[in-house]
């Protein structure tokens, strides 16, 4: 593989203490970032349907980050392109320009019969579930331009390895969100609408005090040099990962709609959602390698270092959502704090047991991303997302035609979607290396 790049990340070697005083910041950001979505769950299973609410927030959540997939894939381009003053004020720009599109696609989308036609014909959501899934998408688009309008502010504090003072904005996010979720249900402002809220009030605090804190990494840009990419050069280079992205969110609609058309849905719709709620932010947390191994030199020696790193890391992220389902803990978050039926509480431990290796997947996705982005071979990301939509969806054709139940569907097409595009992408590397 070739190792040419054009930017200059840290060219020292990392050893373990590094990478674990590098990745737990970033982690503990992702994480918590994940985490408001299970705060924010207690206000929506409160209102009239229960954890029906919960699951149509869910389905809006899904296509709302599937419009919003440039954001996720914006990251580990400005940590390529913006690294100069000049670049990173296009990149910025660009940034902007982005959500606004994002943010107007998700209003022609609220249109009723467009809205029915994704959520109750090609997603299959029972009404039940659709009606929250509708309202909440409509709440939720001022969210999808506060999402987008961070981007800029964490690139430049990733790009100056700042990974400590990046996760101090969002970890004040979750504290206000523990803060707010409460006090909504105290009011009795609850429901999928009051969830959204719930969520969107803290993003725009974190967003603020990202600005504050990056303002010094941004200035601390050089500048001159090597003339900055271009806008042309910049989307070239995203467009690809901006693809296998919306490939991700696919995959993701379409675990529903699998399970969705598994036997009993409106148990297993709601439980798989409920285990993913706590199994979702340490996968997210794993997503982070990709972050790290952009930090770096790209070599051999140190890709390798971060891939065996990978594997401890995601590993433990796995097992660490097994603490819910254990006795006492489970009652007191999945029935009291979530209002999840007793009886359907063995759904959600079988639920996640299944997804115990679905962080660690990640993790070795990350890297193969992170490698990716370095070679700047996007078109391999994009690859690799392309054979994971492939997989989730013949595993789960597969598993509906066994009859296997909804949450087994959603563990094993997740973990070995991820898998297989970790796969693909280390084989187009080195085929074209």
């Amino acid at each position: 593989m070739s190792t040419t790049v054009d930017y200059a990340p840290d060219a020292s070697t990392p050893n373990a203490r590094r990478l674990t005083r590098l990745f737990i910041p970033l982690a503990i950001q992702a994480a918590s970032q994940s985490l408001c979505y299970p705060l924010v769950a207690m206000v929506a299973t409160r209102g009239p349907n229960g954890p029906l609410d919960l699951a149509g927030l869910a389905q809006s959540n899904t296509v709302l980050f599937f419009l919003g997939m440039f954001a996720l894939s914006l990251v580990p381009t400005g940590m390529v392109y913006a690294r100069t003053r000049e670049g990173y004020r296009r990149f910025y720009r660009m940034t902007l320009s982005i959500g606004a599109l994002a943010s107007a696609a998700q209003a022609m989308l609220c249109i009723p019969p467009v809205s029915h036609l994704l959520f109750g014909r090609l997603i299959g959501l029972p009404p039940t579930i659709e009606a929250p899934a509708a309202v909440s998408l409509i709440a939720s688009i001022p969210l999808q331009m506060i999402f987008f309008s961070r981007i800029p502010y964490f690139v430049a504090m990733y790009v100056s390895r700042a990974t400590g003072i990046a996760s101090v904005a969002t970890i004040g996010r979750v504290v206000f969100t523990a803060m707010l979720s409460p006090l909504f249900c105290l009011f009795d402002a609850v429901g999928p609408v009051w969830a959204v809220v719930a969520l969107t009030l803290p993003v725009g605090l974190e967003t603020a005090v990202s600005w504050y804190f990056a303002k010094r990494y941004i200035r601390g840009l050089p500048g001159g040099g090597e003339p900055p990419p271009g806008v042309r050069d910049i989307l070239r280079f995203n467009l690809p990962l901006t693809v296998g992205g919306y490939f991700l969110s696919l995959a993701t609609i379409a675990v529903a709609a699998f399970i969705a058309r598994a036997p009993d849905p409106e148990i297993t719709l709601p439980a798989y959602y409920l285990a993913l709620g706590i199994a979702n932010p340490v996968a997210f947390a794993a997503t982070r390698i990709q972050t790290m191994v952009l930090m770096f030199a790209p070599t051999e020696l140190v890709w390798r270092r971060i891939l065996h790193f990978s594997i401890g890391a995601g590993i433990i992220l796995g097992v660490l959502p097994l603490a819910f389902v254990l006795p006492g803990p489970a009652e007191l978050y999945y029935v009291q704090l979530q209002n999840l039926a007793p009886e359907h509480l063995d759904v959600v431990r079988q639920t996640a047991a299944a997804l115990v290796l679905f962080p660690l997947a990640v993790a070795l996705r990350a890297h193969s991303e992170g490698v990716s982005a370095c070679l700047k071979r996007s078109s391999s990301v994009l690859l690799g997302h392309a054979a994971l939509l492939a997989t989730i969806t013949a595993c789960g054709l597969a598993a509906l035609a066994l009859g296997l139940p909804g949450y087994v569907i959603g563990a094993v097409c997740l973990s070995l979607g991820s898998a297989a595009s970790s796969a693909v992408m280390r084989l187009t590397l080195r085929y074209r290396g």
